[in-house]
């Protein structure tokens, strides 16, 4: 394994990984689909422990999944950064992270398909106690993240940051299993208030476990760093906001050691 991380490292695959931080590429299929993923644990530590899967924003399976699945390793846990467009397609420009996200987005059968063959993975992962499985997802991921919980798919915990919102398949009483956090830019103009009031609705009316925090002044990708980047050079509403960031990983945190004991 270690060969592998220095291989990686090599290739440029990982960044600052942190020390006992194993971390490797991996491929998975659904279907006729080859997925590229990115697996990452902490080799020093023994015995079994949670899995966390980590779904990337519109613009693909990059490096800022791949560093918060680190994050997640360095807590503890074992976390794949999957991938939702197969190929482990990027975008380099937002028409082409639409137009990717859109293709998964309007085929949810799919998208759930390959969500569950990522989960299968982490599952069987030597490292992973099988039955204790959440889910993180950004902006594009967030949304993900919301629809498998609302389609019933066996996880613990489900945190969507600065994800989208509205669904044509919406959360049943009974169906959902996970505890639902949404941290949200209360300045991001891609969310709409009337959107987060028929959220709120749709989860009590449904009985679900589930916490909503609105970060004052913060705008869409508010936990990226490369948000600031991106804003400027496509003319979005996008920023860091360190605050929001901290705060929100820090409320993850927490639900996850009171869910895990980690």
């Amino acid at each position: 394994m270690k060969r592998v991380m220095i291989f990686a490292l090599l290739l440029g695959l990982v960044g600052s990984v942190q020390a006992g931080v194993v971390a490797e590429p991996v491929e998975y299929r659904e279907g006729s689909t080859v997925m590229r993923g990115y697996l990452a644990y902490d080799d020093a530590i023994t015995g079994s422990r949670p899995g966390i899967l980590v779904v990337h924003e519109w613009w693909g399976h990059n490096d800022y999944a791949r560093k918060r699945a680190e994050q997640l390793a360095g807590m503890g846990y074992t976390a794949l950064a999957v991938d939702m467009y197969g190929e482990g397609k990027q975008a380099s420009h937002p028409e082409d992270a639409g137009k990717f996200a859109g293709e998964v987005k309007k085929n949810m059968a799919v998208a759930t398909a390959r969500f569950e063959a990522a989960r299968a993975l982490l599952t069987a992962h030597p490292t992973v106690k099988g039955e204790d499985i959440s889910a993180v997802g950004y902006c594009f991921g967030g949304g993900i993240v919301l629809e498998m919980a609302r389609r019933g798919v066996e996880l613990d915990l489900v945190a969507s940051f600065h994800g989208s919102l509205p669904t044509q398949h919406p959360a049943r009483a009974g169906m959902v299993k996970a505890e639902v956090l949404v941290f949200n830019g209360a300045d991001d103009p891609f969310v709409k208030e009337e959107q987060i009031a028929a959220f709120k609705a749709e989860m009590e009316a449904a009985d679900i476990n589930y916490t909503f925090t609105n970060y004052p002044g913060a705008k869409h990708s508010f936990t990226n760093k490369d948000a600031d980047a991106y804003g400027k050079k496509f003319e979005l509403p996008l920023a860091y906001d360190e605050k929001a960031d901290r705060q929100s990983w820090d409320a993850l945190s927490r639900a996850l050691q009171k869910i895990y004991g980690k």
